[in-house]
């Protein structure tokens, strides 16, 4: 199973890292990607949000256009996050390649 977690909005960080945290103790092989876009971009350097950004056996987007946006240099993310160009562009592509979409 392929799903895509989907955060846009800064104050939902928390409630996906529970849902992805959840889904992790079910008993399937799943890939798991969290792709972030909008004004949610800035939960990449909140501290509290550190440890779930290096989870083992989830995959982090961060959306380029969402980065110049909110002007955020990349080299400031967490070193395991993947820099996309355009964060509805790949959740189209995702979606196309068979991921579930889940906007917590």
């Amino acid at each position: 199973m392929n799903v895509v977690f989907h955060i846009d909005e800064l104050e939902k960080w928390s409630e996906t890292a529970n849902n992805v945290k959840n889904l992790l103790k079910e008993p399937y092989e799943i890939t798991i990607i969290v792709l972030v876009n909008g004004k949610a971009i800035n939960g990449y350097l909140a501290p509290e949000s550190q440890a779930f950004i290096a989870m083992k056996r989830v995959t982090f987007h961060a959306c380029n256009n969402a980065l110049r946006a909110n002007q955020i240099p990349q080299a400031q993310l967490p070193k395991n996050v993947i820099v996309v160009p355009s964060g509805v562009l790949d959740l189209i592509e995702l979606q196309a390649a068979g991921y579930a979409y889940i906007k917590p």
